[in-house]
């Protein structure tokens, strides 16, 4: 046995992976969900909006009400689950406790899920939203950057997450409204210095709720000399 498979071995032994809905050791072996909790995920499904991806509620509609309101200028999204209770539990665990092995679960699915509509956007990089270093610093890691990397590496595409930077620590996005929280991101991020190669790419991020987040930064790639922007989430809010 090599090297790298004895310490995965013993390390199965020594912390064997917890499911990220119900926290008890996942069965079967190998697995990165409880085949019981995988069914109360609740993936992102037809009708969607034809720009961020959020599921819409009539199927006769094309885009959610956030998008017929907000201008946004990314050139369109996905995302692969709904944000409720149980995406709420698996990200925020990510997010504020350090479980990085849901990433590799969220990953996964993204690939197995997106992987069409990834390839379909033939992008030169997935770019993760940044988080300000000092957050980083406490966090220990970007969850953004964790679920871009394990999807790059599943679907082949490079991570760059050295060009987009948050320059400002803004306030809670959860206390603002959608106008508020634009306004609140528009001069957090910039970008440290641009590839040329790069054309068309992929913004990561774990939440998408109003999509300020990700136009902020869009806004900044495209004044950079991105061709193209495209915003991949693992979970993104409901349609009103």
């Amino acid at each position: 046995m090599k090297r790298h498979k004895w310490i995965t071995f013993i390390l199965d032994i020594l912390y064997p992976r917890k499911c990220p809905v119900c926290d008890r050791i996942i069965t079967p072996k190998g697995a990165l969900i409880c085949p019981p909790c995988r069914k109360r995920v609740s993936f992102i499904a037809e009708p969607r909006c034809k720009k961020c991806g959020k599921a819409l509620m009539f199927a006769e509609r094309e885009y959610c009400e956030n998008c017929c309101t907000q201008e946004h200028r990314f050139y369109c999204g996905v995302a692969l689950m709904n944000y409720d209770s149980v995406s709420r539990k698996v990200l925020s665990d990510l997010k504020y406790r350090g479980k990085r092995d849901n990433a590799d679960y969220v990953a996964a699915e993204m690939a197995l899920r997106l992987r069409q509509e990834v390839e379909r956007m033939d992008a030169d990089a997935l770019i993760p939203v940044p988080v300000h270093p000092r957050r980083k610093r406490l966090r220990g890691f970007n969850q953004a950057e964790l679920l871009a990397n394990r999807l790059g590496e599943r679907l082949s595409i490079p991570v760059r997450n050295d060009l987009l930077i948050r320059i400002k620590n803004t306030r809670p996005q959860k206390e603002l409204g959608s106008l508020g929280r634009l306004n609140n991101l528009l001069k957090a991020f910039t970008v440290r210095r641009w590839d040329a190669k790069l054309r068309r790419v992929i913004l990561v991020d774990d939440i998408y709720t109003t999509g300020s987040t990700a136009e902020a930064c869009t806004r900044v790639l495209l004044a950079a000399g991105a061709e193209r922007v495209y915003v991949l989430s693992a979970a993104i809010g409901k349609d009103r």
